[in-house]
């Protein structure tokens, strides 16, 4: 599915006055979850194991997305995108999508700087969730189906030998 129409946002590392405009972002897409603040809030606190970027418009933050390193600092990282979540009057324009393309290569970026590199790509989603094919769209896998996880089955997604460089560009062709 191409997105429909590109709105002129920006991409970057989050801070700490982002976080409370965050928080609704992330309250507005993850209506079950609680206490949004609180869990963004831990989120940034545990950089580098967690990075967090917000996309913005003018000084409006419509987007969130944070990739966290899983089962400690390896020289092949295993990196899941964690959650990525868009106010939805700004869903369909593509910000999803460059949340991606712009924090990937960045998060694969501060894990070079120790000398590592990102190896293994997780995600997950609701069956039911249209975010499955996007995910599909970077090349995700899926690999394991766990009925009544969450709120509902949920599918498990893998990259494995993951190539950012290759992952990103061959999203911005698919849109183009």
């Amino acid at each position: 599915m191409v997105e429909k129409t590109a709105i002129k946002f920006l991409v970057r590392r989050a801070n700490a006055e982002d976080i409370a405009a965050a928080a609704e972002v992330h309250k507005q897409a993850f209506p079950r979850q609680t206490n949004s603040r609180e869990w963004l809030d831990c989120v940034f606190r545990s950089f580098p194991k967690s990075q967090l970027f917000v996309a913005e418009t003018g000084s409006e933050i419509v987007g969130l997305i944070f990739w966290t390193e899983k089962s400690g600092f390896r020289k092949e990282a295993v990196v899941e995108l964690e959650q990525i979540a868009v106010r939805p009057d700004h869903q369909d324009k593509g910000v999803g999508t460059e949340l991606i393309n712009r924090s990937l290569p960045a998060v694969a970026e501060k894990i070079a700087e120790r000398g590592a590199k990102v190896g293994t790509i997780l995600g997950n989603t609701r069956v039911d969730n249209q975010a499955l094919n996007w995910y599909q769209r970077f090349g995700a896998e899926p690999v394991a189906t766990i009925p009544g996880m969450f709120s509902a089955d949920e599918v498990f997604l893998v990259i494995r030998d993951a190539d950012v460089s290759k992952i990103c560009s061959s999203v911005r062709k698919q849109l183009t």
